[in-house]
């Protein structure tokens, strides 16, 4: 952010004229100036309590800083910030995030799959400003947090607050991808992309997550180009150390789960969709799987930018007052009471 004037000129005369001002006080006040002394002839001076040199140097000192604040004022000062405007539009891409339980599990370096998951969610939206990231979440039940939006403090405000077990112990895979076949089917990006996160097996919901996933393929666009789908397995199997505070109850859960995961019911749901499956069984696994993602969804973008301006005369308008009337003040009912 940078400080312009829409009239700069103005600040120049403005300058200039105080400056005169200041000469002529300066160098040429003995020639304008009768010294005459307080109290009775051939007595004794009245002397004020306060030093009455010093504060008309402070009036003439708030006289001039007021008008030259003025001058500022009147030169239109400005703030100006420069924004990065995308000139084509980016992809539609929707997260379908698993937060059951077991996306408690410790086993990406000492961190849950569903804080790992949330964190790259966040990095993959930050690196790509000019596509529409959305958010759905999968338990018992799956809901749309958030519609594909540009407004990242909206995303990662929900994603901030998006906890585990807020929709139940259970893994809705094909209501979750139903949800967001229904809405990215209307979309008119030049890319349209699901991605599904989930560390277990379909096993709640009314739709079947390989016909939520044909459905998916089926939504062409006017190119013929269908919504691209990628499923991305977290963890693999055995005992995993779990850890986390139910939503409802708020009691802490800690021990161990058998993470049951099965690689190739997620390898069905991505070939019914004509989609790709990726194992993450570690972080590295994991953030490499965000990569591909980024890969494949490659779109190239175009931007500029644009100047804004935000006017601040008012704030000095009112100091330059505050100056001036100040001046006023002790020249009438301070000195005035000596004069």
């Amino acid at each position: 952010m940078s400080i312009g004037f829409e009239r700069p000129f103005l600040l120049f005369t403005g300058a200039v004229i105080v400056f005169l001002c200041f000469v002529i006080s300066r160098f040429l006040k003995d020639a304008f100036t009768l010294v005459v002394p307080l109290g009775p002839p051939g007595g004794t001076p009245i002397k004020p309590p306060f030093n009455v040199e010093f504060l008309v140097k402070v009036i003439r000192f708030l006289d001039l800083a007021g008008v030259f604040v003025l001058f500022i004022a009147a030169a239109g000062p400005v703030f100006i910030s420069t924004e990065t405007v995308w000139l084509n539009r980016g992809a539609d891409i929707l997260f379908v995030v698993d937060v059951s339980p077991s996306m408690a599990g410790q086993d990406m370096n000492g961190r849950s799959r569903f804080d790992t998951a949330r964190d790259l969610v966040r990095d993959f939206a930050s690196r790509r400003p000019s596509d529409a990231i959305g958010l759905v979440a999968v338990g018992n039940d799956a809901s749309l947090l958030v519609p594909p939006t540009v407004d990242r403090s909206a995303l990662f405000s929900r994603l901030d607050t998006l906890h585990i077990g807020e929709l139940g112990d259970g893994t809705a895979l094909g209501m979750g991808l139903g949800i967001a076949a229904l809405h990215i089917r209307n979309s008119t990006a030049p890319r349209r992309a699901v991605a599904l996160i989930t560390d277990g097996e379909n096993n709640a919901g009314a739709i079947h997550p390989e016909t939520a996933a044909a459905a998916l393929q089926n939504l062409q666009d006017f190119n013929g180009n269908p919504v691209s789908l990628w499923v991305i397995g977290v963890g693999g199997g055995g005992e995993v150390p779990i850890d986390y505070v139910d939503p409802v109850t708020r009691i802490r859960r800690t021990g161990t789960f058998d993470s049951r995961f099965n690689a190739e019911s997620l390898r069905s749901i991505a070939l019914s969709g004509g989609g790709q499956y990726i194992s993450a069984p570690s972080a590295e696994a994991f953030s490499h799987a965000f990569s591909r993602i980024d890969e494949g969804e490659l779109i190239i973008r175009r931007s500029g930018t644009i100047n804004r301006t935000r006017s601040f005369q008012a704030p000095l308008i009112a100091a330059a007052l505050i100056l001036i009337v100040a001046a006023r003040y002790i020249r009438r009912y301070i000195l005035g009471a000596f004069l």
